[in-house]
């Protein structure tokens, strides 16, 4: 699905010659270098919520467990319910 927005960029002048450049030596319009480049930008930032969700997930993990065994191991567990 494709969508055209209409929104007004202003760029210094220095920018606008950096993209304009960019686009030419990629051979690529200037809206396509740019529409690469928030893709490129979004991606990162999507896997850095997602990496962040998941070292969250462990300390989560690590803090029930730590807390529901007390530091001891399966079998020490095992043996005090045998007793």
């Amino acid at each position: 699905m494709s969508a055209t927005i209409r929104k007004n960029f202003v760029f210094s002048q220095e920018v606008a010659q950096h993209l304009e450049e960019m686009a030419k030596e990629n051979g690529q319009s200037m809206t396509s270098l740019v529409e690469e480049m928030i893709e490129e930008k979004y991606r990162s930032q999507k896997a850095s919520k997602r990496l962040k969700a998941f070292e969250r997930s462990i300390e989560i993990a690590q803090e029930i467990g730590t807390g529901l065994l007390s530091d001891k191991s399966v079998q020490s567990v095992k043996a005090e319910m045998d007793v």
